[in-house]
């Protein structure tokens, strides 16, 4: 009989329930989907009832394993979630133990970087390789580790907290520490940034597009940067340079084939590769370099639903 796998994908505003198939190539295949609002008062209870009842609705005849994506803080020995900052009421949840007592059968829970890193791995821009880097670059930035050919998360589940490394004594602040590569690489980052150089320009006499109301989003840059808004060109420069320092540490310390970079990156890589690279070529090890792609994420709009049911995956094989 075919094998099913669940996934959920736990945010901030929405939770994602899909029902999935494992594939000969080692990939997932999502058979059907379903979603539904959260926000920050969710309460645990509902949101699980609510994804219990979708996986029984989606595969009434029962699923094979389960897995859950969701931001950290993570409890990885006792399998909890708790309490992440866009779930503020999830505090101690032991998500895994009732999905296992519900559903009656295993369950794995990682955070939503280890999660992506896994489905661009196995199902996206990281096939073939067996050392690739996932960088979230979202709101927040985090790190997804595979090496030799496996999921690495640590000691005690906190590899790959790339955004607390330190890029610069001062700079934007992210990961609670000013100049830090989440300060310069993430939505947060790059409103601050946006910041800094819009008060530059206005000290020439300039007004830039994405500042004309005041504080600017990440998006609001974005969009001036499409029309060639000079301060917002300069803005991912800065950008894409501090990338590429951040990137020359990770190149040198763990000499990966690929890295592979979401969301933000995705959208945004005409205005940020030239900063990156250039930074790139003059940090890092060129023998390290010269063995390693720079890829943006391939799973799109599908990345959270894949990601769940990646980990579902993991959880079946280690039953």
């Amino acid at each position: 009989m075919e094998k099913l796998f669940a996934g959920l994908d736990l945010g901030g505003t929405k939770a994602s329930v899909s029902i999935g198939r494992p594939v000969e190539d080692g990939s997932v295949q999502i058979l059907e989907r379903r979603t539904f609002p959260t926000g920050p008062d969710a309460l645990p209870e509902y949101v699980l009832s609510r994804c219990l009842s979708l996986v029984k609705q989606l595969a009434p005849r029962g699923v094979d394993a389960a897995g859950v994506s969701c931001g950290g803080p993570l409890d990885a020995e006792r399998k909890h979630i708790c309490r992440p900052p866009n779930l503020p009421l999830w505090d101690n949840v032991p998500i895994v133990s009732t999905l296992e007592a519900t559903l009656l059968a295993p369950a794995a829970l990682q955070n939503d970087a280890d999660a992506c890193a896994l489905a661009e791995w196995r199902c996206g821009a990281g096939r073939g390789c067996k050392n690739m880097i996932f960088l979230t670059f979202g709101t927040g930035l985090g790190a997804g580790l595979i090496l030799n050919g496996a999921l690495y998360t640590g000691a005690c589940g906190m590899a790959g907290e790339a955004g607390h490394i330190r890029l610069s004594a001062d700079g934007p602040a992210g990961y609670g520490k000013f100049g830090s590569f989440e300060g310069f690489c993430s939505g947060s980052g790059l409103a601050q940034l946006g910041q800094l150089y819009a008060a530059r320009a206005r000290q020439r006499g300039q007004i830039p597009a994405f500042a004309q109301n005041g504080a600017a989003s990440a998006q609001d840059i974005a969009s001036a940067a499409v029309n060639d808004d000079e301060t917002a060109l300069q803005v991912y420069e800065a950008c894409g340079e501090a990338l590429g320092r951040g990137l020359a540490v990770l190149v040198d310390l763990l000499n990966p084939e690929r890295i592979v970079l979401g969301s933000i990156f995705v959208r945004a890589q005409q205005f940020l590769t030239a900063g990156m690279r250039r930074t790139l070529s003059r940090e890092a090890l060129g023998q390290n370099l010269s063995c390693c792609e720079i890829l943006p994420a391939q799973l799109g709009e599908m990345l959270g639903d894949t990601t769940a049911l990646c980990v579902a995956q993991e959880a079946f094989a280690g039953k």
